[in-house]
C-alpha cells in the first residue's frame, strides 16, 4: 500500500508519473536522454548500469523491469541471469565490468568513486563520456529507486505482461508514460 493515495492502480514509478505528470516529464526525459540517447554505449549496457544499480539498492520494481529492458535488448549469446550472477566472470567486455564497478561506486556513495577505479574503467577502453554517462545513470537510479521505494509503490504479482511492455520500451521509449499519465490526469479532473 503506498503511503499517500496516489488515485491510480499503476505500478511503480508508474503510479508516481500519473499522480505528477509535471514530475514525470523530466524525470522520463532524463531516461530516455540516459538509457537511449546517443551513446558509444548500447541500450542494453545502459539498461544493465540501471538494473545493476537498482539491484544492489533493492528497488524490487526498478530491478525487475529494467532487467526485463536489458534481456530485451541483449545480443543473441547473452544472458542476463548469467551475467547478473557474477559480473566478474560474465562473458561481457572488460570495459562494461569496469563501468559496473564504477556504477557499484556510486550507488554506496559519490565519493566512493576513486581514481582507481576511473583508472581501470580507461585502462578498459572506457572514455570520458562514457564514465560520466555511467555516474550520472548510476545516480539518477539512486533516485529513481528511493523515489518508487521511499513512497511504497506497488509492485505486481503478476509479471506476465513485462516482457510485452518491454517490447514496447524497446520500440517507443520511455516517453510514452508521460502522454499516459497526463491523459490520465485530464480524465481525473473531468469527473
Amino acid at each position: 500500500m503506498p503511503h499517500i493515495d496516489l488515485g491510480n492502480d499503476q505500478p511503480g514509478i508508474r503510479s508516481l508519473f500519473f499522480y505528477r505528470p509535471e514530475t514525470a516529464a523530466p524525470l522520463s526525459e532524463l531516461a530516455e536522454i540516459l538509457l537511449r540517447g546517443p551513446s558509444t554505449l548500447e541500450r542494453w549496457e545502459r539498461e544493465l548500469i540501471a538494473t545493476h544499480v537498482s539491484g544492489l539498492n533493492e528497488c524490487r520494481f526498478c530491478t525487475t523491469t529494467h532487467a526485463a529492458f536489458t534481456a530485451a535488448q541483449l545480443p543473441e549469446g547473452l544472458e542476463l541471469d548469467v551475467i547478473r550472477a557474477d559480473v566478474g566472470s560474465a562473458p561481457i567486455s572488460d570495459k562494461l565490468k569496469a563501468l559496473l564497478d564504477v556504477a557499484a561506486a556510486v550507488q554506496r556513495g559519490g565519493r566512493q568513486v576513486t581514481t582507481e577505479l576511473v583508472d581501470a574503467a580507461r585502462a578498459a577502453g572506457a572514455d570520458d563520456p562514457e564514465i560520466h554517462d555511467t555516474v550520472l545513470i548510476a545516480a539518477a537510479f539512486c533516485m529513481f529507486n528511493r523515489y518508487v521505494d521511499g513512497l511504497a509503490t506497488v509492485m505486481p504479482d503478476d509479471l506476465s505482461g513485462l516482457a510485452e511492455r518491454a517490447k514496447a520500451l524497446v520500440a517507443e521509449g520511455y516517453l510514452p508514460t508521460v502522454a499516459a499519465a497526463r491523459a490520465h490526469q485530464a480524465q481525473a479532473a473531468v469527473r
